[in-house]
C-alpha cells in the first residue's frame, strides 16, 4: 500500500541547468553542420556583411569557420551574445511581428556553443582591436572576452561539433554527404545575396568565389555560376507586381526539367524557405506543359509587407505561414503560368525578360512588350508554288527566302534550267510575297517532310525541325480545352448515388466546401455526421473511380485549400483525345498541310511543347550548320 502511495506521488517539476536547456534547443537547431553554417551566414547577413569568407573541414564536423566584414559586436556585448535570447533585432511585439532581418530569436549562438568548441572574435569601426571570446560546450560559466587582432566584422569558428553530445555525433554522416548539405546551404545564401561576395572553401581547397554583383549582368552570371549556363539559357525571367505583392526571378522552360527538385529555390523577403504552400502554386503554373514525372528548376523571390507573413513557425525558419494564403497562391501560380502562356514561336517573354532569357531558344521576340498576333497570317498556306512533286518520303516547296549567299556558277546554271520550266514572273512574285513576311513568320517556310515525323522549315535564322504529331497534338489540346472552357460544365446524375464514409474533419471539410463543389460539377449531400453521399459528378468522369477522386479532392483541400483533381482528370481525358486525333507519323502531308500547321502552331499558346512536356520543335542556326562543314575557317 506504502508503494503504491508512493508511486501516485506526483513528481517534482525542477528547473533545468542552463548547459542542459542549451543543448535541447541545439536539438531542434543544430540538427547538422549545416544547419550551423546558415545561422552563421545569416547573422553575417543580418550584420550588413558585404564580404563573406567560410572555411570547412571533414564536411564541418571538425570546423565551420565564418568571417565578415559587418558592424561587428561590442566588446561589451560578447558575453551577452552567448544568452539564451539575447539579440539586437528585435525589442516588442511589433518587432516581431515585422520581422525584416533573418534570425531574431537569440538562440542559435548559446545552443551551437553548447554543443562544440566556439569562439567568437569581433571588431567595431570605433576601436582599435578586436576581442575573442572562448567556449567549450559551458553553460552559464563564460570567460571574459580578450583582446584580439581582427579587421573590422567578426569571425566565428565552430570546432569539434557535437563533442560532447555522442549519440548525436552518431548520427551524422559520411564526410561527403555532410558536405554537400554544407554547399546547399551556402548557394541558397549565395542566391539570395547577389551584392554580396562570398568565398567557400573545403579542407584548404577553393571551391566559389563569387564577386558581388553590381548590375544585371552580375546577377545573371551568379544565377550561372550556381545553377549552370545552361539554365540561364533555358529560363524565362518574370517581374509581377499586384500591390503590395512582388514576384521575380528566374523559371525554367517546360522543355528543361529535371528528375529531381535539386534546382528550385524559393525566397520570401530574401529568406530561403521550403513550404509546401509556395511549391503548389508553382507546380500548378506547370501543370499543362510539364510530365508529372520531371520537375521545374527555378529562383523565385516574393517580397510582401512582413507583417502579411509569419517566419516564426518553424524551428529552422524553413517553412513560413501566410495571412493571405489563397492570394498568394494565385498569385505566383497565375503570374507564371501567364508568362508560360507565351511559350510558343515567336511568343513574348517578358517586358523586363534578363540576358539569359531574352534569346530563349533563340526565337522570342525581345522588342516588343505586347502578346504577338498574327492577324494576316495565310493558314491555308496559298502562297506556295503549288507544282511541287513527292520524291520518295521527301516533299518539296519552293524557297521561302533570298539570301545574301554569293551567286556560283552552278545556281545559275540551275536557275536557267529551271525558268525553262516554271513561270519566272510568278515565282519572283511568290518570292517579293514571302521577303515581306519572313520575319511575320518565326518558324517560317516548309521545305521538306523526313520520314513522315519531321518537318522542315526554312526561317530567318536557319533550319526549324519541327515534330508534326507533337505538334499537332497540342494544338488540338488547346482547341479542345478552349471548347470545353466555352461550353458550361456538363453535370450527369448518377443511377446509383455513391455513399462514402468520412471521418469528421472530412465532413466538416465537406460542408465548407459545398459552393466549390457545386461548381466543379460535383452534387455532394452530408446525410450522417460520418458519411456523405455524391449524386452527380461531371459528364466526363462519369467512368471515373469517383471514390478515389472525392477522397484526393478533399485531401487537397485539407492540405492546400484547394484542388485540381477535377482540371487535372478533365485535361488528362482532352490530352487523350487530341493524342488520337493528331496526324500520326508517316503520313505524307502537303506543303499546304505543312505550312498551316506553322502558321497554326506560331498562334498556339504553348506550342513550344506537346501535352507530355516534349520539344515540339528546334532551331539550328545558319551558324551552326557552317561549322558543320567549316566554312569561313
Amino acid at each position: 500500500m506504502q508503494e503504491q502511495e508512493s508511486y501516485l506521488e506526483p513528481p517534482l517539476i525542477r528547473s533545468l541547468p542552463t548547459q542542459l536547456v542549451n543543448q535541447i534547443a541545439a536539438g531542434e537547431i543544430v540538427e547538422r553542420p549545416a544547419s550551423v553554417l546558415k545561422e552563421l551566414l545569416e547573422n553575417s547577413l543580418d550584420a550588413g556583411a558585404k564580404n563573406i569568407v567560410i572555411e570547412l573541414e571533414h564536411g564541418g564536423l571538425r570546423r565551420i569557420s565564418v568571417r565578415d566584414d559587418g558592424h561587428g559586436i561590442r566588446h561589451d556585448c560578447l558575453t551577452l551574445a552567448m544568452g539564451r535570447h539575447h539579440t539586437s533585432k528585435i525589442f516588442s511585439q511589433s518587432d516581431l511581428v515585422n520581422v525584416t532581418t533573418m534570425g531574431f530569436r537569440g538562440e542559435a549562438l548559446p545552443s551551437m556553443g553548447s554543443v562544440s568548441r566556439m569562439s567568437i572574435t569581433s571588431r567595431t569601426a570605433d576601436v582599435e582591436h578586436g576581442w575573442k571570446l572562448s567556449c567549450a560546450g559551458s553553460g552559464d560559466d563564460l570567460p571574459e572576452p580578450e583582446p584580439a587582432a581582427h579587421p573590422r566584422g567578426t569571425t566565428i569558428e565552430i570546432s569539434d561539433l557535437f563533442f560532447n553530445t555522442p549519440a548525436r555525433r552518431k548520427f551524422m554522416r559520411t564526410e561527403a554527404t555532410e558536405y554537400k548539405h554544407l554547399e546547399r546551404r551556402f548557394l541558397e545564401q549565395a542566391l539570395a545575396r547577389p551584392d554580396v561576395a562570398f568565398r567557400l572553401f573545403h579542407n584548404g581547397r577553393a571551391i566559389h568565389a563569387m564577386d558581388a554583383a553590381v548590375d544585371e549582368n552580375g546577377r545573371n552570371k551568379r544565377v550561372a555560376d550556381v545553377l549552370g549556363k545552361d539554365f540561364l539559357e533555358n529560363s524565362l525571367y518574370i517581374d509581377e507586381q499586384v500591390g503590395d505583392l512582388r514576384l521575380y526571378g528566374w523559371f525554367s522552360l517546360p522543355t528543361y526539367s529535371r528528375s529531381q527538385r535539386d534546382q528550385q529555390f524559393f525566397y520570401v523577403n530574401q529568406r530561403y524557405v521550403r513550404d509546401k504552400l509556395l511549391m503548389h502554386a508553382v507546380s500548378q503554373a506547370y501543370r499543362d506543359v510539364l510530365h508529372h514525372q520531371r520537375q521545374p528548376a527555378f529562383i523565385l523571390f516574393l517580397e510582401l509587407p512582413p507583417a502579411q507573413v509569419d517566419v516564426n513557425v518553424h524551428p529552422g525558419k524553413h517553412e513560413v505561414r501566410f495571412r493571405e494564403d489563397r492570394q498568394i497562391h494565385g498569385f505566383i501560380s497565375q503570374a507564371l503560368k501567364k508568362m508560360l502562356t507565351h511559350t510558343r514561336p515567336g511568343g513574348i517573354v517578358a517586358e523586363h525578360a534578363g540576358d539569359g532569357a531574352d534569346n530563349v531558344h533563340g526565337h522570342y521576340d525581345s522588342q516588343s512588350g505586347s502578346n504577338a498576333a498574327f492577324p494576316n497570317a495565310n493558314l491555308t498556306g496559298n502562297h506556295e508554288n503549288q507544282a511541287g512533286q513527292n520524291h520518295g518520303t521527301f516533299q518539296f516547296a519552293q524557297r521561302s527566302f533570298s539570301t545574301s549567299a554569293p551567286s556560283y556558277a552552278v545556281a545559275e546554271q540551275l536557275r536557267g534550267m529551271d525558268s525553262l520550266y516554271t513561270d519566272q514572273a510568278a515565282e519572283q512574285a511568290v518570292d517579293a510575297q514571302q521577303e515581306g513576311q519572313n520575319n511575320e513568320f518565326p518558324l517560317g517556310f516548309a521545305l521538306a517532310q523526313l520520314h513522315g515525323i519531321y518537318i522542315l522549315a526554312e526561317n530567318q535564322q536557319g533550319l526549324v525541325i519541327v515534330d508534326m504529331h507533337a505538334a499537332h497534338e497540342r494544338i488540338t489540346y488547346e482547341k479542345l480545352k478552349s471548347q470545353h472552357d466555352r461550353e458550361q460544365l456538363a453535370r450527369q446524375p448518377l443511377l446509383v448515388p455513391v455513399h462514402l464514409a468520412l471521418g469528421q474533419e472530412e465532413i466538416s471539410i465537406v460542408e465548407n466546401n459545398i459552393n466549390y463543389f457545386n461548381k466543379i460539377g460535383i452534387e455532394v449531400e452530408v446525410i450522417t455526421d460520418t458519411s456523405a453521399v455524391i449524386r452527380a459528378v461531371p459528364e466526363m468522369l462519369a467512368r471515373a473511380d469517383i471514390p478515389s477522386l472525392m477522397r484526393d479532392i478533399l485531401s487537397d483541400l485539407a492540405e492546400h485549400g484547394r484542388s485540381s483533381r477535377i482540371a487535372d482528370s478533365v485535361d488528362e481525358i482532352l490530352s487523350t483525345m487530341a493524342c488520337h486525333g493528331s496526324v500520326r507519323a508517316n503520313r505524307l502531308l502537303t506543303r499546304d498541310e505543312m505550312n498551316a500547321l506553322l502558321r497554326e502552331m506560331e498562334q498556339t499558346e504553348r506550342s513550344n511543347q506537346c501535352n507530355h512536356g516534349r520539344p515540339t520543335w528546334k532551331q539550328i542556326s545558319i551558324g551552326e550548320i557552317d561549322k558543320w562543314f567549316m566554312r569561313g575557317q
